[in-house]
């Protein structure tokens, strides 16, 4: 007698593979934007980290007479021989889009990366510390869109993948370009 053979049908395996492609179209968008959201964040902690061994250089010594930084960092020349080891174990050089990040340093190179601020407020001790995203490019949202009249546009909402591509930008350690922090309230 001849046993029958059990196995999966055509229409079940159909449905099996339809169930896998609506979870994969579910679940890969919201995976991209998590990894890129960890990496504006980890840039975010970096750039502070920059900032906060910029700040203390100054307290140290008063302004950038002796470092001269306009751009990309570099691991031998610029602010990193000035900050690293000593008020930084180790200098980030690139975002974790692998692109330098970029430090200005003393009046005239912050104020040609904040256009938009008053070169009044600016002086030989100030410094701005910037990431270009995701796109590796000046965003939508950069330095020179900061505006001291209105300080809070410089600041997005994080909605779409497209928001990544804006510029991270912290001018003396204090955020001028980055994403909106959500508003909690209670109830």
């Amino acid at each position: 007698m001849l046993k029958k053979m059990r196995g999966f049908t055509l229409i079940e395996l159909l449905i099996v593979v339809a169930i896998i492609g609506i979870l994969a179209a579910l679940l890969i968008p919201n995976a991209l934007e998590a990894i890129q959201k960890a990496k504006q964040k980890s840039s975010m902690k970096e750039i502070m980290s920059i900032s906060t061994a910029a700040a203390d250089y100054i307290t140290d010594h008063g302004d950038w007479a002796l470092v001269a930084q306009n751009g990309d960092l570099v691991a031998a020349s610029g602010i990193v021989p000035a900050i690293a080891t000593f008020y930084l174990k180790i200098c980030p050089i690139n975002d974790p889009w692998n692109s330098p990040y970029k430090v200005y340093c003393g009046q005239a190179a912050v104020t040609g990366i904040l256009s938009g601020a008053d070169s009044n407020d600016i002086g030989a001790d100030d410094f701005a510390v910037q990431s270009w995203g995701r796109d590796k490019a000046a965003g939508p949202l950069q330095a020179s869109t900061y505006n001291t009249g209105t300080p809070e546009a410089g600041f997005y909402n994080v909605s779409k993948m497209s928001d990544f591509n804006n510029d991270l930008v912290c001018w003396n350690g204090n955020w001028v370009v980055g994403p909106r922090t959500a508003l909690v309230t209670g109830s």
